[in-house]
């Protein structure tokens, strides 16, 4: 989740000063830094964190399957096993951040708490396409309603069919 949590802060620009952007940054560069020498970025994406995020997931993914009794999996299955797997935890977080800042929103609306500004920033690339589809209504922004709607059909049906289509049983991952 913290490598995760990385490259969507890279994706959408927040702040490098904040204190937990520093805290993810150097949780992450003992992994990272390694593979950047070797995994270049393109396009502002850093393809070094989504190998790094798919590289966790499947040492996960195959620690799940030898717990329970099996074997070595096939690498290809393994990699298709865990891009499910950071799909769902990326739409997880997503999920979560946007549940964080609709009741940070009732509670402290214009509060400039680190945390609650970083989970903006995080969440703009999102939200901010949508807002300009629906803008606010009377003071009430209905795109965080939209974006829940959208992950929550990626979470319970799409992730789930790729996840099925690959053969992928419940018990390795349980975020689908």
């Amino acid at each position: 989740m913290v490598v995760l949590l990385r490259l969507m802060l890279q994706i959408a620009r927040a702040d490098f000063y904040n204190p937990l952007s520093q805290a993810v940054v150097k949780a992450t560069n003992p992994l990272l830094l390694p593979l950047r020498k070797v995994i270049p970025g393109i396009m502002g994406i850093d393809f070094a964190s989504i190998v790094l995020a798919l590289l966790l997931a499947m040492v996960l993914a195959q620690t799940i399957v030898w717990f329970k009794g099996f074997g070595f999996l096939n690498p290809l299955l393994l990699l298709a096993w865990s891009a499910v797997m950071v799909l769902a935890s990326l739409a997880s977080l997503l999920f979560w951040a946007l549940i964080i800042m609709i009741i940070a929103s009732f509670i402290a609306p214009q509060s400039y708490h680190p945390a609650l500004l970083l989970i903006r920033q995080l969440l703009h690339p999102l939200m901010g396409p949508i807002q300009r589809l629906i803008p606010p209504m009377g003071g009430l922004d209905f795109s965080p309603l939209v974006v829940i709607i959208g992950l929550q059909i990626i979470s319970n049906f799409l992730i789930p069919e790729f996840a099925q289509q690959l053969g992928m049983p419940r018990w390795v991952f349980l975020g689908y």
